[in-house]
């Protein structure tokens, strides 16, 4: 599993960064999302790793 990285930076006038790094797809959306709270966003940018594909596993069951 990869490693997640999460970088809150809060300046002197209050003004704060977020930086995600290890986050794939709509996860990091999430995660900055939960941090946000109801604060505004003034910048909003994302890295490639934004738009990488997420695999997901299917798993099925059988009844023995």
């Amino acid at each position: 599993m990869q490693e997640k990285l999460i970088v809150v930076e809060i300046d002197e006038a209050g003004n704060s960064t977020i930086d995600l790094a290890g986050f794939k797809g709509q996860g990091c959306g999430d995660v900055a999302k939960d941090f946000r709270g109801d604060d505004a966003v003034t910048q909003s940018s994302k890295k490639r790793e934004f738009y990488a594909q997420v695999a997901t596993t299917k798993q099925t069951q059988r009844k023995v």
